[in-house]
């Protein structure tokens, strides 16, 4: 599958323009404490300790990984960010990433924090989708006893409903807003009724267009054939299909349930395995994108390449809106900016709000740039050049 190149990833004064110098030698340090397994390790470890016995941790936090991956404490604060890489035609994709609500209480606050993303999105001209995880509306021990098929106690059934319609009012508001929402994927074993409740959300919603999408992880060895049998399914029963693709992010916890529980691992036998599927999943969405529209969500170069490629193999326009590119805040700024200055839709998921509630996302960022290959290097690579370039300018 040759690629020929139409985008260069390496032109880091695009990259990195809209950060000042001192934002820089920020990031700098960063992925230079992350590109090292051992100090990472000590860091993490340190501030989870720090944390626990409520040490005065959460200014250092704020002022240094808070900062680099995260646009604020509220959306409000968030604004400042949507601004400053919008003058770059890069958008915003606000994502409350608030983890660990365990009572009916805290899953409705967080619907209705998600329900507020609208008004920024309906407001502001850099913010053209919303998203949401289904896990912070809903217990994950009731999801997995659904998926199950053990029945439910008239209690479960009760909390279960509630989950539905926390769902149901979001893209309700999606389809009155015409915002797009995107559904995030989680564990396997919790993945089908949120399959379920999705595809109910589209047959809903997506009679003119897609409002409501789903999100197929590339590195679950059934998420291809998931992706052609919902495609199938919009056509069987007519409306449009939104799918967001990532390669994965639970492969360690998803091997080790696999093993512990005595069935078959659900995650590709290897990177390339992976690879390819996520690449034939592009190539699948373009090849019906008169029904699909798709977000690529991919940090690797190699794939947003080959979108770039398969556009114009399909005809379609550099701002045609079935297509998207979409990358996390502080990551893959070479990525995301070259392609915005070159006409693509491009988005940064944006995570917000309290620090100590974001926490699990950020220690999740720091683990998965130690882990991922080449990942922190090649960024610490790309900012150590323009901070080279800027420094003989």
């Amino acid at each position: 599958m040759e690629v020929v190149p139409e985008v260069h990833f390496d032109d880091t004064a695009v990259a990195f323009s809209y950060k000042s110098d001192k934002e820089l030698r920020k990031a700098n340090f960063i992925f230079t404490l992350v590109n090292n397994p051992f100090f990472s390790k000590m860091a993490t470890g340190a501030v989870r300790l720090g944390l626990r016995l409520h040490l005065p941790v959460k200014s250092l936090i704020r002022y240094t990984v808070f900062d680099h991956f995260c646009g604020g404490e509220t959306i409000d604060q968030s604004e400042r960010t949507i601004g400053q890489i919008g003058k770059f035609n890069v958008k915003t994709i606000l994502d409350y990433s608030v983890e660990g609500a365990k009572t009916e209480e805290g899953f409705d606050a967080t619907a209705e924090e998600i329900l507020r993303t609208f008004d920024e999105a309906r407001k502001s001209p850099h913010v053209p989708f919303c998203v949401f995880k289904t896990t912070g509306m809903a217990d994950a021990d009731l999801l997995a006893k659904v998926q199950s098929g053990v029945k439910l106690t008239p209690e479960e059934e009760i909390s279960f409903s509630r989950v539905r319609e926390r769902v149901l009012r979001i893209c309700q508001k999606a389809y009155d807003y015409q915002i797009p929402v995107l559904v995030d994927a989680e564990d396997s074993w919790i993945q089908n009724p949120i399959d379920a409740l999705v595809y109910e959300m589209m047959r809903l919603f997506n009679r003119e267009q897609a409002i409501v999408w789903n999100t197929y992880q590339l590195y679950r060895t059934d998420a291809l054939t998931n992706l052609r049998n919902a495609y199938h399914d919009a056509t069987m029963h007519n409306y449009y299909f939104g799918a967001k693709l990532v390669r994965g992010a639970y492969m360690e916890k998803e091997r080790e349930r696999a093993a512990e529980m005595g069935y078959a691992d659900p995650i590709q036998p290897d990177k390339q395995a992976t690879d390819d599927a996520f690449n034939k999943a592009l190539e699948f969405c373009l090849v019906n994108k008169q029904r699909i529209a798709v977000l690529c969500g991919s940090h690797n170069e190699y794939s947003n390449q080959y979108l770039t490629v398969l556009m114009e193999k399909h005809g379609l326009k550099r701002n045609d809106n079935r297509v998207w590119f979409a990358q996390l805040l502080g990551m893959s700024d070479n990525i995301s900016f070259n392609l915005a200055r070159e006409g693509y839709n491009v988005a940064k998921y944006v995570p917000y709000g309290p620090v100590n509630a974001v926490m699990p996302y950020l220690l999740r960022r720091a683990e998965e740039n130690t882990s991922v290959a080449g990942q922190s290097s090649r960024e610490l690579t790309l900012i150590r050049k323009e901070l080279a370039r800027r420094k003989g300018r």
